[in-house]
Order: C-alpha cells, then structure tokens, then sequence
C-alpha cells in the first residue's frame, strides 16, 4: 500500500478519490525550449510524497533539479545543463555545461581529471553525462496495492576502432517514496578488451547544505587529495557558510561496510531536521571520493562512489586501479538516493552507519 499524508492506502481507496492516478503521482515527459538546453528531453517524476525530480533523458538519464516538499536537494550551476551538442569534450570543457544536478554520471570509459594516454587526450570526466539516451520507456503501473514509477533509457559510447559500450539505465520509485534508485547495466557489446571507469557525481546544495549541517558515513580511513585538502582535513565532514575564496577540497574515503558489501552515507542538517541519503555497494564502487565546495555560489558537497579515484585513468592505470570490461561482459550497479525528514529519521541514519 501507499503511505502518504499519515495514512496508508489501498489501490481502490486512491481511485475512488481521484479522476487519474496521475493527479498524485507521475512521470511526465517534457522538452527544454530555450536557450543552451533547447530540445533536451526531460522526465519530471513526482511521488505525491512531496519527492520531485527531473531525469534530463538528453542528458545521460541524469537527474538534474530535485525537491522535497517545494525545498531543492541539490547545487544548481551557473551553466544550466546545455545541450549535448554543445559539448566541448577537451581538457576541463565538461564544466561548461556541468549543471551540478543531484547525479552527474561520468564514464564509461574514462572519468576524473583530464589525462594523456598515447596520444589519446582523454577530458575530465568522459562522455556519459552528455550522452543522449535512446530507446526511452516511461510512466506508471500498478502492482497489487503499490504504483510503481519508471524511466530507462539506453546511451551508448562508441567510435569505429575504438569502444562499443552501452549502459542501460532504470529509474525506480513508486507512489509515496522519498527515495528512487538508479540500476544500470553497463555493457562492453564490443569485441575487444575496453577500460572502464564510472563515477556517480551526486551533487547536494542548500538548504540541506548549510552551516551546522554534517556528511555522515562509516570512515575507516581518509586521505586527503592534496595540499588544498590537507589544510582542513580535520573538518572535512562539517559544513560552514561559504567563504569568499574557497578553494575546492577533495577526500578520498574508505568505507565500513556490511557483509554484502552495502554502506550508507548522507549529509543532514539537524537545525532543519532534513537530509539526503545515499546507499551504494562497495563491491560495485570501492572507492568514494568526497568533493567540497563551499565557496560563494559554488556551494555544494558531491558525494561521489566510483571504480576507480578521480585522478585521471592514465594514473589510475599505473596505480592498478583501473578496471576492464571483457568483450560481451555486463557489469551491474545500483544505487538508492532518499530523504529524511525528520529528527528520527536522522537518529536512525545515524544508529545505522555507527552499526556498520
């Protein structure tokens, strides 16, 4: 059944009440008309929970604006999420249209900062996140007593002689959730041995990012990235008010973890009683690297689970990291991303990454 405004519902009580199911819940296709984001397919899901996203299916299925109860989860940038077609993939060209967004996906063959591997200029954070998505299927179902909302879509990375790599995704969550989660198949439908690199850049902003507010997760050990990250690596999960001059931070973290290989992680603003969560697999991601900006407009934390660090694959490769998808090999991922409301929603978070 649907548990929504403090009472649980039946199929048949729901549609004894409304004229269409989707005066509560629905996922909506619409296109972008202006400016730099002309002609972007967009999915807007809303759960009657008061949960609402948009899946920018010309954008790599990516979710772009996200709110809870009117409240936005993520950081928007100054870019907007432009077109694919006007990607500039070279070096840094990917932060011209990096909307912030509460996923960025970046892969599927290449991800982190820009690299050089025989004479091939690999720019930051590959091509997914600009990628349109084809073969889209959309909308809502019944199953029993529970309504189900659903987005998949296929991008595919390829070039003549070089990869051949698909990544299926699906987006799920149903009639009353705060939560959806993202399930994707990547697969190598080549014929040759490809490098593989995925990262989840999950982008939170104010107000759930405010002074006072905390990222929580089960650390085992943390590294900072560099100098820059080394200067306040004591505080690295407090959040302060931005700073004029604020330098990015990045902390790449090892996670507690339960015996599946599953670990939880979110930031939450306990003065606001909100927060986001994330629950990942670390059998599927190994590594999390956490991206700190709380710099004046740049304000944001990106939780980031990956296969590999953010330093760029020609490091990776040399650190062993890098990992490979066999000819015809399919390599799943899930991810769940949710919102807590309350402070025992928060207190249970918080019991359950001290359990891990």
């Amino acid at each position: 059944m649907a548990h929504l405004w403090g009472k649980e519902w039946t199929r048949r009580a729901l549609l004894e009440r409304v004229g269409d199911i989707r005066q509560i819940a629905d996922v909506r296709a619409v296109k972008l008309i202006e400016g730099f984001e002309e002609g972007i397919t967009t999915l807007e899901f809303y759960t009657g929970s008061g949960l609402s996203f948009n899946a920018l299916a010309g954008r790599g299925m990516d979710i772009g604006l996200a709110h809870y109860k009117g409240m936005p989860l993520t950081w928007h940038s100054q870019t907007d999420a432009i077109h694919a077609a006007y990607h500039e993939p070279e070096g840094f060209g990917w932060l011209r249209g990096f909307h912030g967004g509460l996923l960025n996906t970046c892969g599927l063959t290449t991800m982190g900062a820009p690299s050089e591997e025989e004479g091939k200029r690999l720019g930051l954070h590959g091509r997914a996140s600009y990628t349109p998505a084809r073969n889209l299927q959309y909308g809502g179902e019944w199953k029993g007593d529970e309504y189900w909302l659903y987005a998949r879509g296929v991008l595919k990375e390829a070039a003549v002689f070089q990869e051949n790599v698909l990544l299926h995704r699906e987006l799920t969550t149903r009639l009353g959730s705060k939560s959806f989660k993202v399930h994707d198949r990547v697969h190598n439908a080549g014929f040759e041995r490809v490098e593989h690199m995925l990262l989840y850049h999950i982008n939170l902003g104010f107000p759930v990012l405010d002074e006072g507010a905390e990222f929580l997760a089960p650390f085992s050990r943390t590294k900072p990235r560099d100098e820059e990250a080394e200067l306040e690596k004591e505080t690295f999960a407090q959040i302060h008010a931005p700073r004029p001059g604020y330098k990015e931070k990045v902390y790449f973290h090892q996670l507690k973890k339960r015996e599946d290989g599953s670990t939880l992680t979110a930031v939450v603003n306990r003065a606001r009683a909100l927060g986001v969560y994330v629950r990942f697999n670390m059998n599927q991601f190994p590594f999390l690297t956490q991206w700190k900006m709380l710099g004046q407009g740049t304000y944001t934390l990106g939780i980031e689970p990956g296969n590999a660090l953010v330093l760029g694959r020609a490091r990776e490769r040399a650190a062993k990291r890098l990992q490979f998808l066999e000819p015809d090999e399919i390599r799943e991922y899930q991810i769940e991303i949710g919102v807590v409301d309350s402070a025992e929603e928060i207190s249970a978070l918080e019991e359950e990454i001290r359990g891990l």
